[in-house]
């Protein structure tokens, strides 16, 4: 029944309210109980697996659910509110109940940054939390990564073995308490206990020493950001060369000592995830931080452990503090996040020179996200903690999905309803132990949620061993063109379920004609199906998939595709193996790709930076960095039967060789204007676009293609919930299965050229 219709009726004085959402978890039942004991109602509430149930009974019932709606606490959302008229009972008093279980149809809020008032607690001397390094309470902590099933109740979480001391068990039961029902709730008296000192971690780390320290979703390996040798010698042990590391700063008044940032940013960075965020870099800290990049990944303090480094290094809660940490992921070579204490101490031995533990297992292994602003709106680089498992709204109910990814920077989906859950940044699957993370990922979703699919989505590449999963998994399987699944994900994201064109940029995916696409633009029918309506003009791939890490292969290919081979050797004198490969000659029997991400490192061979890359998206990375302004190369690009050539730039940066700084921004503008011209050739005024694959992550193209779109008349969607680029490769999966497992349209032959089936 409808809430308007149950105001008019004076009788109805006892309702009944279905609560969905973000509801448990959040001190969402002491928050009713308080509006329950303000209006004078009798009643009761409790957590079950849908969610939160209660009763509510007296004059005040209207005002009641007013202010339930206005008035949530911090860290809930309530989804869906369903209200029933009952007979009075006459009781009086009301009770929070004890909580039920049954199928879950409820989910475990995201975990939260320490809230204000926890901090007054940490740093009040009077406080029996003083210094404690795990407080929390309703509004703030860990949730997710120490949650091992549904409802959220303490049993169910790794605090399950911390029995509560009497002041804890006292507050845990006060419905006036902010700490009534906060799961975790821990004192110093019964509860989990860091292994060092504040004091001695910060001496370790101010002696260039690296530390490992197990956080909220797993360890980060930590130095002095201001110690050149220590970065450098963290960088030699985890063997990573120049992939940029992000910085943990105390609070928001000491990020303007190291990077440029206006509100929006410390809007984001004050976020409850406490997301990295990138910045433009004041220059300030050894380059060997983000070598060759003008932005610097910023975080806050975001744990009680953090706060107490911070305040151990002699600042001032509040203050800028000149003291910084680098901050990043404890792994090695690709592996996981290490979340184990046993596992640290046996794995990172070699790398920190103390290792920091404590005795609250990690349930759930989860990386910081990564943010930046586009086109005036946060978008994710990677979404992992503080926002999974938020899930997405995709509009309609639908069936059951459980949808595995790609191969790099993997991700699953796992759909209930309406909702879809995509879980935490996984990573390359190329990697074993990464493997069975993925593993892991997609048994927690399943179990968490309580959910058995109706089919398994995955992608065409049969390589893919998130491919074998799905097949392995015993579940009827959908297999999806890959750079269709991202034109998906972007609709889902939005709400868009029917028939939408999009541009799929990217690096490399399976064309349904065996070929190697990445830069597609493709027309969705609503039904699961696509047609490839244009592309980009196809390069060789010279050395197929090593071309993706050494860069001298694309730019031999432009000179076979401008038909001037024979003067590639002369170019890449410099690179013995190119130079030999290009007197060989042998490129003809090379595979096309229409990869936008390929074009990039072609751009970035023939402008002179280095040949190899040293992790994926570098050189895209380098030339988005180098790229102050843009600039549009006349004749740089033509269109020809819904294909977009860029041969005239590339023969310009062979013919001119312009400085680095020059060529990244004709190459910027150049691509911005021809991909622009390119699609609204296909596209009608107002029409949406979307725009996925991993290229918009690049924020001089993103925004100058977005910009150049709208001057055009149409309507660009961007990533904003979940990453434009492999990682937010199972939503659109999963958003393509449920289409087709809805029955919205016949499916065509499957051998039908540029339309692929499930």
């Amino acid at each position: 029944m409808a809430v308007a219709a149950l105001m008019a009726k004076p009788e109805a004085t006892r309702l009944r309210l279905r609560l969905r959402g973000a509801v448990q978890g959040v001190g969402f039942r002491p928050f009713v109980h308080g509006l329950a004991a303000r209006y004078g109602l009798a009643g009761f509430v409790r957590n079950d697996a849908e969610g939160v149930l209660l009763e509510v009974e007296g004059a005040g019932v209207e005002r009641f659910v007013a202010a339930l709606r206005q008035e949530l606490p911090p860290l809930a959302r309530l989804d869906a509110m369903e209200v029933e008229r009952l007979a009075p009972s006459g009781e009086a008093g009301f009770v929070i109940e004890t909580s039920r279980g049954g199928l879950a149809r409820t989910r475990i809020p995201a975990d939260a940054a320490t809230c204000e008032q926890c901090l007054d607690d940490l740093f009040d001397p009077q406080s029996r939390f003083h210094l404690y390094p795990f407080v929390n309470c309703t509004h703030c902590g860990p949730r997710y990564t120490l949650t091992r099933r549904l409802p959220y109740d303490r049993a169910q979480t790794s605090m399950a073995r911390f029995a509560m001391c009497e002041d804890c068990a006292r507050e845990y039961k006060d419905p006036a308490n902010r700490r009534f029902h906060a799961e975790p709730i821990a004192c110093a008296k019964c509860g989990p206990r860091l292994s060092h000192q504040p004091a001695e971690i910060v001496a370790a780390l101010r002696s260039g020493k690296i530390v490992a320290l197990k956080g909220i979703g797993g360890f980060h390996l930590l130095c002095d950001a201001h110690d050149e040798a220590a970065v450098a010698e963290l960088r030699r042990r985890k063997n990573r060369e120049v992939k940029p590391f992000a910085v943990m700063l105390a609070n928001e008044a000491s990020v303007a000592l190291f990077a440029a940032r206006g509100p929006e940013d410390l809007s984001l960075l004050r976020h409850p995830a406490h997301p990295i965020v990138l910045l433009p870099s004041l220059g300030l800290l050894p380059r060997n931080i983000a070598p060759e990049m003008t932005r610097l990944g910023v975080m806050l303090a975001y744990a009680p452990v953090h706060h107490l480094l911070f305040q151990a290094a002699g600042g001032a809660r509040g203050e800028a503090q000149n003291f910084a940490l680098v901050a990043t992921s404890a792994n090695s070579g690709g592996q996981p996040l290490i979340t184990y204490n046993d596992e640290a101490l046996g794995k990172l031995a070699s790398i920190a020179d103390l290792i920091v533990t404590h005795d609250r297992d990690i349930v759930v292994r989860a990386d910081d996200s990564v943010m930046q602003r586009i086109d005036g709106a946060p978008a994710f680089l990677r979404r992992a903690r503080g926002f999974v498992p938020e899930p997405i709204d995709l509009v309609t109910e639908g069936p059951s999905v459980l949808a595995c990814g790609g191969h790099l920077k993997a991700t699953v989906t796992l759909t209930r309803g309406r909702e879809a859950f995509v879980c935490q940044h996984i990573g390359d699957l190329s990697d074993a132990e990464t493997f069975r993370f993925y593993e892991e990922s997609a048994a927690h979703l399943l179990s968490l949620l309580d959910v058995e699919p109706e089919a398994v989505a995955c992608d065409l590449h049969p390589d893919y061993l998130s491919t074998r999963f799905a097949e392995a998994s015993g579940f009827p399987v959908l297999k999806f063109q890959h750079h269709a699944a991202h034109v998906a994900a972007i609709a889902a994201e939005h709400g868009e379920s029917g028939a939408l064109t999009g541009a799929a940029l990217d690096g490399h995916g399976l064309g349904d004609d065996g070929e190697a696409w990445g830069g597609e633009l493709l027309r969705l029918d609503g039904a699961g199906r696509f047609i490839r309506i244009g592309h980009l003009a196809g390069l060789p791939l010279i050395g197929g998939d090593r071309a993706a890490r050494d860069c001298w292969r694309m730019g031999l290919a432009a000179f076979s595709a401008l038909g001037r081979f024979e003067e590639a050797g002369a170019f890449f004198a410099a690179t013995p193996e190119a130079e030999r490969l290009a007197q060989i000659g042998l490129t003809k029997n090379a595979p096309l790709t229409t990869s936008l991400g390929r074009l990039f490192d072609a751009a970035s061979a023939l402008l002179g930076f280095a040949q190899r890359q040293d992790f994926e998206g570098q050189a895209a990375m380098r030339l988005e960095a180098f790229s102050r302004d843009t600039r549009v190369l006349p004749g740089g690009f033509v269109l020809r039967e819904g294909v977009v050539d860029f041969s005239g730039l590339l023969a310009h940066l062979i013919d001119k060789r312009p400085s680095p700084v020059e060529g990244a921004e004709l190459l910027h503008g150049t691509l911005i204007a021809g991909l622009a011209e390119w699609i609204s050739a296909f596209g009608s005024p107002g029409e949406k676009i979307a725009l996925g694959g991993g290229c918009m992550m690049n924020r001089v193209l993103a925004e100058g293609l977005a910009g150049a779109l709208r001057k055009k008349g149409l309507t660009p969607l961007l990533a904003r919930k979940i990453p434009p680029n492999d990682g937010g490769l199972s939503l659109g999966q999963a958003a393509l299965a449920r289409a087709v497992l809805m029955g919205t349209g016949p499916l065509p032959a499957s051998g039908e050229r540029g339309r692929r089936r499930a």
